[in-house]
This record gives structure tokens, C-alpha cells and sequence, in this order.
């Protein structure tokens, strides 16, 4: 009993003198092994022994793992391999963690004469983010930073994609930081943040990017309608946040539901809706968007069969644009 104790504290005392506190490769003098699984896999630590071998033991930098058939350890993740060929003398770490990384010995008395087998155990370790930007609302011409940091064994390489509103990726840098100076409206969107090492599949987490700009009009187009028939005049504006509309002919602001008109708005559209056309519906109309960013306007006209146009055949009305957008901007600044 007192020599298998003492050589397992020998052989304890050996492993302790053959790491010094800096990893050793595997191996004894002729060979030497690195074995390398991955987080949360199982690690088998092979031992090969002969008839002459009278004491084995696995151990650790700090722990003797098994003396012989007998565990000292008390992690229940190591076992002794079973079924193996007598000359092998080999265990298994179970869902094997960073922790678990660092040298291992098998030591072996032969005809008295102690030798050991060294094996380094490399864990690698997934990309996994663990930092990154909340989601961000500028405006326009602003700056922005995202930040988006990962961990992982071998290191983690960051690239941030692009996904613009209009669909579609950008690959735009590599790194733990992107920045994106004096960001235009095209620069909104989600932004990815990917993270891989070629471990397993990469982690991929998400930054929306959201950018306040004023209106700009993108649909105004002037229609013909007979006296009589229902007629649309159609006003589009893009614009972060949603515009407000407010419709109007020459000066006046025109109400929903009242001399049979009808508002509809929806999104970025607005509709001015003419259930029974009368000779005194025709002119032109302004169609004013406006949101915390700006304010901007359209010149929309209604016209009959018989309405003169101009050069580039558009009917001919006469309007004061410019007098409406500043008496509007004007009513509308309490609000912002």
C-alpha cells in the first residue's frame, strides 16, 4: 500500500517538476503530442504500457486524475477509457473546457525505473460576440461608431456587413470598430457584425443604424380629369421620420371632407381625392411635406381637356410656391 502511495506522490512531484508553470508539449523523449478539441467535445489522452509495467497514474499540472484503476479526481467529466487493449492505459475528459487546457502526464514504473508520456491539451473555443452597439438614431451628417467585440480560440476576426433598406450586403471593414463619418440616409440599415475563427459557424449579431433626414418629394405629377368624373392628385415624400402633408390650393389650406374633398394619407403617400370634379377644382395645388428635419413642397395641378400648357406641355397656371412654403414653414414652427 505504501509504495503504490508513494508512488503516486512521486509521481505527483515529478509532473509538478516537469511543468514549472509554463505549458509543456506532449510526449516523453521520442515523441511528443498535442491534442486539440473543441469546446464542449470529449478529449481522449492516450497512455501506451507493456507487461513490465508495474504503476500507472494520469495527472494534471495541480491533480492526480487515476492511480492505476482507482480515481483521485472529483470532477466527474474524467473517466478511465474501458475496453481498451491491455498495452493502453487511457482516459477521457468529457464536454472539455478552456479550463481544461495544459499539460497532462502518464507516469509508469518499469522494473522500478519511472518514465512518463506528456500530452499538451489545446481547447479551441467558438467566435462568440460579446459586446456590441445598441441600436443608434442620427441625423444626417452626423458621425457614428459601432463597436462590436468577440472572443475565441484561435482569436476571433470581426467584418461588419452592410444590409442597406433596399435590400441587398456590403462587405464594409474589418475590425472591432466601424465609423461612419458625416452618414447619409443611404448609410441607414442594419449593420452585421460577424465573428468567426473557422471553429464552428460564425456568430452573427445585428445593429440597426437609423437616420433622420428632411422630406424630398419623389411623386408629384399633375392629371387631367373631365368635369364630373372622380379625380387624384397623388403626393409621395420619403423622409426619417415620417412626413406630416398638408394640402393646399393657391393659399389656402384645404380640410378633409370639406367641399367634397378627401385626405388620404398612408406612409409616405398622400392622396388629394376629388369625388365630383367642378370647373372651379381646377388650379394648382401644393402639396407640403414636412417632418422635425425640414419642410418641402410640390406644385401639383388639376386640369380639364381644354387647359393651355407649355413648352414641355404642361397645363399653365400661375402659382407663388415660394410665398405658400414660407407661410407654411411659418404656421408650423411652435410645432417643432
Amino acid at each position: 500500500m505504501c509504495n503504490s502511495v508513494c508512488f503516486i506522490i512521486l509521481s505527483w512531484v515529478f509532473a509538478v517538476l516537469v511543468f514549472p508553470g509554463v505549458p509543456a508539449r506532449s510526449g516523453d523523449s521520442a515523441l511528443k503530442d498535442n491534442i486539440t478539441v473543441r469546446q464542449g467535445d470529449s478529449a481522449v489522452l492516450k497512455c501506451s504500457v507493456d507487461s513490465k509495467v508495474s504503476r500507472v497514474a494520469w495527472l494534471n499540472r495541480t491533480t492526480i486524475l487515476f492511480a492505476g484503476t482507482e480515481k483521485w479526481s472529483l470532477d466527474p467529466r474524467v473517466i478511465l477509457m474501458e475496453n481498451t487493449a491491455i498495452t493502453e492505459y487511457s482516459i477521457q475528459i468529457q464536454n472539455v473546457n478552456i479550463h481544461d487546457e495544459g499539460p497532462y502526464v502518464c507516469s509508469i514504473l518499469t522494473n522500478k525505473k519511472p518514465k512518463s508520456t506528456k500530452v499538451h491539451l489545446i481547447v479551441q473555443v467558438p467566435a462568440k460576440i460579446t459586446n456590441i452597439s445598441k441600436d443608434v438614431t442620427v441625423n444626417e451628417g452626423s458621425s457614428v461608431n459601432l463597436m462590436c467585440q468577440a472572443v475565441g480560440r484561435p482569436e476571433a476576426s470581426v467584418t461588419w456587413r452592410h444590409q442597406s433598406p433596399r435590400g441587398g450586403h456590403k462587405f464594409v471593414t474589418e475590425g472591432e470598430h466601424l465609423e461612419l463619418i458625416s452618414i447619409t440616409k443611404e448609410q441607414s440599415g442594419i449593420y452585421e457584425c460577424i465573428a468567426s475563427n473557422d471553429i464552428s459557424s460564425s456568430d452573427i449579431r445585428r445593429v440597426q443604424v437609423t437616420v433622420n433626414y428632411p422630406p424630398f418629394i419623389s411623386k408629384a405629377r399633375s392629371t387631367g380629369t373631365p368635369v364630373g368624373q372622380r379625380g387624384v392628385l397623388q403626393c409621395e415624400a420619403s423622409a426619417v421620420p415620417r412626413a406630416d402633408f398638408e394640402w393646399y390650393k393657391e393659399d389656402r389650406r384645404l380640410l378633409n371632407g370639406i367641399n367634397g374633398l378627401k385626405i388620404e394619407t398612408q406612409g409616405k403617400q398622400s392622396l388629394l381625392i376629388f369625388f365630383n370634379v367642378s370647373e372651379e377644382d381646377y388650379g394648382n395645388y401644393t402639396c407640403v411635406a414636412m417632418n422635425t428635419m425640414g419642410i418641402t413642397n410640390a406644385s401639383i395641378i388639376l386640369y380639364g381637356p381644354g387647359a393651355m400648357h407649355d413648352v414641355n406641355g404642361a397645363p399653365m397656371f400661375r402659382r407663388c410656391s415660394l410665398c405658400l412654403l414660407l407661410t407654411v414653414a411659418l404656421s408650423h414652427l411652435l410645432k417643432f
